[in-house]
């Protein structure tokens, strides 16, 4: 190892840099029957309809990362993190949303960030990552009033439990995911499809985002942030033509600028008011609310990137009849030669993650922010594994090196970006796609009793973080 920390470094990194991973409660924890936890939606839906989701693996069991956090934090400081982004579980917390907190999910969330305090590792903490409480859902989930107002409840218990450690937090990750996946495409429980839903969904979440921040504010914790995790997939136009130019602009504004810019600018586009109104989908809201967004701005914006979107114009006309759908505006465009990921199917577009701290730092203010999720996910890692047991994913290397470049091209030119998580410390566990696509820098062997093994990409971690560059 010595000799390798010895090699010039051409990227290096400003001092402090963030380096760490990224993930979720119902992605790791497992223990999903454990510790007094409620259901939440992922385990009603799995026990609903288990054959939806990937060799029939649901959410009870996972990585174990709630009986095994100890061995975990310390394979995160062997391999160099610095910080690591984890979400609180509210069903675990409060199990039925509103009533009771959970003494034993305060005495796990703890000595989890005991732990990683312990360990030199600070704590950023996220309070919504898809996992609704089965009994909110049943009342509306982010369609309801009484649910946003039952978030607002649980993040100030949060704040009162855990801001004398945890400094960094965050509202929601990809707040757009289960609007998409929920009420438009079919890939997350309720199952809707319909868009007047979906935009009553997408509101009532920065409506809840907003009152969270209200009430950080008011929770007035030292030398803390809050921000939201914001997945800005930049929107690509085939040509200049103004067709396509105009078919990207309006797939920008409903799947990146519905969160970025309330949360960063406290006030929606008026273009995406306009084009609500003219099609009748403008939601439901209430006295205060535009107040409410305008003062509750954020401190730190996470910027999860994995694949860019591709757009042109309609090719054909919609059917009048069908389901109103965000495709009424543009066509999916698939470039030619462009570099794929062929197991996840996502295109491979390094460029992506720079063309958007630029727009953050030209548009936002070059708000204070971080790349809080970049990764690859590789279906069938164990071809890669070696005699010592070790997954040799170089692959993984070169992906994260493409985008660190641009990283550091960005903070050249004067971006405001403190750091970069990785998608994800080990291999968990990905919703309906279960264990089928690996990204961690940890192999975790399902037919191995969980068994961790640091890959490749671990070690070259340790030495990226260690050397503040590469």
């Amino acid at each position: 190892m010595e000799q390798r920390s010895k090699q010039p470094i051409t990227y290096r990194f400003p001092a402090g840099f963030w380096w760490g991973s990224a993930t979720s409660a119902t992605q790791i924890e497992g223990a999903a029957n454990e510790g007094g936890k409620g259901k939440n939606i992922w385990d009603h839906w799995y026990e609903k309809e288990p054959h939806r989701f990937f060799n029939g693996v649901g959410p009870s069991t996972t990585s174990d990362f709630y009986h095994r956090y100890k061995e975990d934090i310390a394979l995160m400081k062997e391999i160099g993190h610095n910080s690591f982004r984890f979400s609180i579980s509210w069903s675990r917390l409060i199990p039925d949303g509103v009533g009771e907190v959970n003494p034993e999910a305060v005495r796990f969330y703890n000595a989890v960030i005991d732990e990683l305090l312990a360990s030199g590792i600070e704590p950023f903490v996220n309070l919504y990552h898809f996992d609704m409480p089965l009994a909110m859902q049943n009342i509306g989930g982010w369609e309801s009033r009484e649910v946003v107002d039952a978030y607002t409840r649980y993040a100030s218990i949060c704040f009162d439990l855990f801001g004398d450690r945890v400094k960094k937090w965050f509202t929601h990750n990809e707040p757009i995911v289960p609007v998409e996946g929920g009420y438009l495409y079919d890939f997350h429980y309720p199952n809707i499809v319909d868009f007047r839903r979906a935009v009553q969904v997408a509101y009532h979440t920065m409506i809840a985002h907003a009152k969270a921040v209200a009430a950080f504010r008011r929770a007035a914790i030292p030398d803390g942030k809050i921000g939201i995790i914001l997945n800005l997939t930049p929107s690509y136009p085939r040509s200049q033509h103004p067709a396509d130019v105009k078919a990207a602009h309006i797939a920008d504004l409903l799947f990146n600028r519905s969160f970025l810019d309330p949360a960063v600018k406290g006030e929606y586009p008026q273009d995406l008011i306009e084009l609500l109104d003219e099609h009748g989908f403008l939601p439901v809201t209430e006295a205060g609310d535009r107040e409410l967004i305008k003062e509750n701005t954020i401190d730190l914006l996470g910027i999860n990137y994995y694949q860019p979107r591709r757009v042109k114009a309609k090719e054909n006309m919609p059917n009048p009849d069908a389901p109103f759908l965000p495709e009424r505006f543009f066509d999916y465009y698939a470039m030619p030669g462009r570099k794929m990921n062929p197991y996840r199917g996502w295109e491979i577009y390094e460029k992506g993650i720079y063309d958007i701290l630029i727009n953050i730092k030209e548009k936002y203010g070059n708000i204070e922010c971080f790349i809080s999720e970049n990764g690859m996910g590789v279906e069938g890692e164990e071809r890669f594994r070696d005699e010592s047991g070790m997954i040799h994913d170089d692959y993984r290397i070169e992906f994260i090196q493409e985008h660190l470049k641009w990283v550091h091209r960005a903070i050249e030119e004067g971006t405001n970006v403190k750091g970069y998580h990785i998608w994800t410390f080990m291999d968990n566990w990905s919703w309906t796609n279960a264990y089928k696509n690996r990204y961690g820098l940890v192999a975790v062997d399902l037919e191995n009793g969980l068994k961790r093994t640091i890959k490749k990409s671990g070690y070259w971690f340790k030495s990226l973080a260690e050397n503040n560059g590469f």
